[in-house]
Parts: structure tokens; C-alpha cells; sequence
């Protein structure tokens, strides 16, 4: 395990070994709770301790995952000594491992061999056939927005240069962005969803963001002692057509779990032949698969 980790949580797992004591001096240093033939070690309890917590929530979420740990072996015991059908449970834990395995295999063959990209004619190509198919919902922009302490100097250049399209004053916001800004993001390349706009602005737009999207080009409001400003540079209404590149990576995802579902059954059918041909398939019935290519 993370030996960084390990290190991190081993006062306080320490302190519960130190709590709790033990009833048997025979038992490993480690260990922290046994049933049956069931052993929970240090070692496994601060591997699943997550990151990140307070020392109170750690030892609410250790008393937690103890208790839970026992319980689940304790009734598994039981279960164990009580029901007789042992064998059809066996049978369900290896046919479900089996199952594992085999979409695991066939998860890593598709990321070893299928293409990582698929061509921008191609992409095109199905956006340009399927347009009705690529409405907005909601409004697309392109722009800047900028978050600034509302004491900032500088703060009325800031307003002249977000609202420029001089190429002069988008590089002194740059360099003033980099420097003085909360926030920065220039989007005047690139479509965004108005939602991630308006999420990064303590403001209640209304219930039609067309609406105020179709007055403002730009927008400017003060909430605790922080400056918010918006620029609109181009707008895309709900219900028009989505623009191709806001598309391309919709597209490029639908078309690769196509091509997955197309490299499945190849190569299930490859693996099929595969074991026929080396002798570890023997078929005595006619499944009609060398026909039907499944």
C-alpha cells in the first residue's frame, strides 16, 4: 500500500488498536478485529481511509467501516454454516468472476486497438447529415469573463479592455488577467454552454436566458466585494442548430461507441474461430455462428 498513507492515518489507528485492546496476546500487532478466520489489519484500514478527512471524520468513518466489516463477515459466517446450497452459491460467485474477466478483457483489447481518434471529415460528414439532430436546448456564447476584488487597480482599463476587440487591449486584459484577476476565461474561440457562464456569476438571470442574452452584450455586477464582468461576443439561441464545433465531441463519442460495439462482436467472433482452430472448442451441435458472424 501507499506507504505515505500508511504513515498519515497510523496515529489514529494506533489509538483505536490502543482502545479496543485485545483478548489474545497471540494475535498479530497489526490485526484490529477478528471473526472467525476473518482478520482486519492496519494495513487494510488505512488503505480505505479516503483522503482528505479531519481527525473527526476519520474516526467517525473508521468506527463505520469497522462495524460494517464485522457485520458483513459475521453474517457471511453464519450464512456459511447455515446454508446448505453452498455449491449453486460458488457456482454464482464464478460465473459472476467469469463475467468480470471477460468484459475487463474486452475493455482493455478495444483501448489497445481501436483508433483513438476518428477523422474530422468523418465527424463532419455524419454532423452535416443528422443537423436536426443537434438542436440547442439551451444558449451557446462565445466571450470573456472576468472576476476581480472590486478594489483592484486598474479595475476602469479592465472595463474598457473586455468590452475591445483591438487586439492591444485583449493582451493588456491577458496580461492583467494572469496577474490581478480572480477568474479569467476568454472564450471568444471557442462555444460554451450559457450554463457554465452563469454559474460562475452570483446573479439571477431570469428564466429565459435568450431573452437576456438578445439585450445584453455585456454585463457587469458586484456581489461581496468582488467585481464580476461578462462579455458577449457571439450568441446562439435555443432551438437553432448546434454549430459544428460544439458538436464534434458529442458526435466523436456516439460514432466510437458505435465502433465499440462493431469491434466487440469481432472479436468475440475472432476469439470463437481462434478456439475452434487450436482445439480448445469442440462443438457437436450446429450453432450456426461461422455463418451468422456473431
Amino acid at each position: 500500500m501507499n506507504v505515505i498513507r500508511y504513515i498519515a492515518f497510523m496515529p489514529l489507528i494506533i489509538a483505536f488498536a490502543a482502545c479496543s485492546g485485545t483478548e489474545s496476546d497471540s494475535v498479530e500487532d497489526d490485526v484490529l478485529v477478528r471473526v472467525g478466520a476473518s482478520t482486519l489489519t492496519a494495513d487494510d484500514l488505512a488503505s480505505n481511509i479516503p483522503y482528505g478527512l479531519s481527525r473527526d471524520d476519520s474516526v467517525k468513518f473508521t468506527r463505520a467501516y469497522i462495524r460494517t466489516w464485522i457485520d458483513n463477515k459475521l453474517v457471511g459466517e453464519i450464512a456459511a454454516r447455515n446454508i446448505s446450497d453452498t455449491k449453486r452459491i460458488d457456482k454464482l460467485v464464478e460465473d459472476y468472476r467469469n463475467e468480470l474477466l471477460m468484459w475487463e478483457y474486452r475493455r482493455q483489447m478495444y483501448a489497445e486497438h481501436a483508433a483513438e481518434s476518428i477523422p474530422v471529415d468523418t465527424l463532419r460528414a455524419f454532423y452535416e447529415a443528422n443537423k436536426s439532430d443537434f438542436k440547442l436546448k439551451s444558449p451557446l456564447v462565445k466571450g470573456i469573463y472576468i472576476k476581480v476584488p472590486k478594489d483592484a487597480a486598474g479595475l476602469s482599463d479592465v472595463r474598457k479592455w473586455y468590452r475591445s476587440d483591438k487586439a492591444a487591449d485583449i493582451d493588456n486584459l491577458e496580461k492583467y488577467g494572469l496577474s490581478e484577476a480572480i477568474h479569467y476565461d476568454y472564450f471568444r474561440d471557442r462555444w460554451i454552454a450559457w450554463e457554465e457562464v452563469e454559474a460562475k456569476i452570483p446573479f439571477d438571470f431570469g428564466g429565459s436566458p435568450d431573452a437576456f442574452l438578445s439585450r445584453n452584450k455585456t454585463f457587469e455586477t458586484t456581489r461581496d466585494g468582488y467585481v464580476y464582468l461578462l462579455s458577449v461576443s457571439e450568441y446562439m439561441p435555443s432551438g437553432s442548430v448546434s454549430p459544428f464545433e460544439a458538436a464534434a465531441e458529442s458526435i466523436r463519442e456516439l460514432l466510437m461507441s458505435r465502433t465499440r460495439v462493431d469491434y466487440d462482436r469481432e472479436l468475440r467472433q475472432q476469439l470463437y474461430d481462434q478456439g475452434l482452430k487450436d482445439g480448445d472448442i469442440e462443438v457437436h451441435v450446429d450453432l450456426g455462428l461461422n455463418d451468422a458472424k456473431q
